[in-house]
C-alpha cells in the first residue's frame, strides 16, 4: 500500500468482487453464502433466494468450488488477492505520498467498510472511488457502489466520494489488455482469439438496458444512447477497440460470455458454445483473453486455463492459451492513477478538480 498522506490528503479506494480467504470448503462456503445472498446477483424473490441457496446451493457448490480454488491458489494465497494488493500499491506509487490507496472487496475481506475506514483514519478529505470491473452490470458495479454507500454512511463525519464510470473504452486499460494479448500470441501464432467476457442473464441486461434492450440483431454493436447502462453493448465496444489496436480481421476474432449458471437464458452467444463451432470449422489454435476481468482469478484460471483447455483438446484443438490479466503491469496501474487523479486523487484535497467521467452522490 502506499504510505499514509498527511490530513486533509485524498484517498484512493479500488474495489474487486472478492475471493474466499482460502481454498478450503468452510471458507468458500461463507464466500458464496455472501456473495449469493446479494439480490443483485440472485434477484429472485428474498423467500426464494434463501431456500435456494441454503436448501441447494450450499449444499452441493461449496465442495466443488473448493476443488476448483485449490487448482488457482498460490503460496501468497487468492490470485485476485495478491494481483489486487499489487495494483493498489503500484497505482499508490504513481499518484505518490498525498494519497492513501486501499483494496477493497464487495465479498470477502478487506471490505469495502473496513477500506473506508482505513482512508478515513489515514485523514482522507475526500475519497475516490474505482469499481474494477471495466464494463458495468448492476451485478458488479451497482453492487459495490450501493455496499460503499452504506459504509460510507456508517462515520460520523461523512466525506466526499467521486466514483469514476466505467473504463471499457479507457486508452490505457485497452493498451494493457492488448499487450497481455500480444505477449501471449508470441510467436506462436494464434489462428482464432476469442474474446471471452463474464455473462449475465438476459432478465439484467434488460432491466438496465431499458426498453427494446436485446431486441435486434446489431442492438449491442449500435447501441447509441443505451452503451451509457447495458453491459453487453460495453462488452462488444471492447471488443472493436482491441480488434482495432490489435490489427486483425474481424473474422478472426470472435466475442463470447462464459460462466453462466442455472435454466434461464444468458446473454449470447456462449462461449463454450463458441469453443465448439471454432473446433468443428477447423482451427486448432485459439488464443483466449477475458477483457471483463483485471486480474487473473477462478473465472479466467480454471474455467478457461483449465477446464476450457481440456475442453479444447476434447473437442480436437491442438492449444489453447490464456492471455493473462491486465494484474498489476505498469501500463494498467498507469491507467488506474489517470483515472484516479481524474477524480481529484494525486494531491492534497483541492489540488485538482473532479475531471471528466466522475460521479458525485
Amino acid at each position: 500500500m502506499a504510505s499514509a498522506g498527511p490530513a486533509g490528503a485524498t484517498g484512493c479506494l479500488l474495489i474487486q468482487l472478492g475471493t474466499p480467504v482460502s481454498p478450503s470448503v468452510r471458507d468458500v462456503r461463507r464466500y458464496l453464502a455472501q456473495f449469493l445472498a446479494d439480490p443483485r446477483v440472485v434477484d429472485l424473490p428474498a423467500p426464494l433466494r434463501r431456500l435456494l441457496l441454503h436448501g441447494v446451493i450450499l449444499r452441493i457448490r461449496p465442495r466443488r468450488s473448493a476443488a476448483a480454488y485449490r487448482q488457482i491458489f498460490g503460496p501468497e494465497g487468492s490470485p485476485l488477492r495478491v494481483h489486487g494488493q499489487a495494483l493498489a500499491e503500484a497505482v499508490g506509487r504513481e499518484l505518490g505520498a498525498g494519497t492513501r490507496v486501499e483494496l477493497a472487496m464487495r465479498y470477502g475481506e478487506p471490505s469495502i467498510a473496513t477500506g473506508v475506514a482505513r482512508l478515513i483514519e489515514r485523514g482522507a478529505a475526500r475519497i475516490a472511488v474505482i469499481p474494477l470491473f471495466p464494463q458495468r452490470a448492476a451485478s458488479s458495479t451497482g453492487s459495490a457502489l450501493a455496499e460503499l454507500y452504506r459504509a460510507a454512511a456508517r462515520p460520523f463525519d461523512v466525506p466526499p466520494l467521486r466514483v469514476a464510470d466505467p473504463f471499457f473504452d479507457h486508452p490505457g486499460f485497452l493498451d494493457s489488455v492488448a499487450e497481455c494479448i500480444r505477449e501471449a500470441a508470441g510467436e506462436w501464432p494464434p489462428e482464432h482469439l476469442l474474446l471471452s467476457y463474464h455473462g449475465l442473464p438476459e432478465r439484467h441486461v434488460r432491466r438496465s438496458g431499458g426498453p427494446g434492450c436485446l431486441e435486434g440483431p446489431d442492438c449491442c454493436e449500435k447501441p447509441g444512447a443505451r452503451l451509457a447502462r447495458c453491459y453487453r453493448a460495453q462488452c462488444y465496444a471492447t471488443s472493436r477497440a482491441l480488434i482495432r489496436l490489435l490489427g486483425l480481421p474481424a473474422e478472426r476474432v470472435t466475442t463470447a460470455f462464459q460462466s453462466r449458471l442455472g435454466r434461464t437464458p444468458w446473454i449470447r452467444p456462449y462461449t463454450d458454445e463458441v469453443m465448439a463451432s471454432l473446433a468443428a470449422r477447423g482451427v486448432r489454435r485459439l488464443l483466449v483473453a477475458c477483457p471483463s476481468f483485471v486480474a487473473d482469478c477462478l473465472e479466467t484460471l480454471e474455467e478457461i486455463g483449465i477446464r476450457g483447455a481440456e475442453r479444447w483438446r476434447n473437442l480436437g484443438g491442438e492449444e489453447l492459451r490464456l492471455a493473462p490479466c491486465p494484474n498489476d503491469r505498469p501500463r494498467f496501474a498507469s491507467a488506474v492513477a489517470e483515472i484516479a487523479r481524474g477524480l481529484g486523487a494525486g494531491g492534497p484535497a483541492g489540488a485538482e478538480g473532479a475531471g471528466p467521467g466522475v460521479r458525485e452522490p
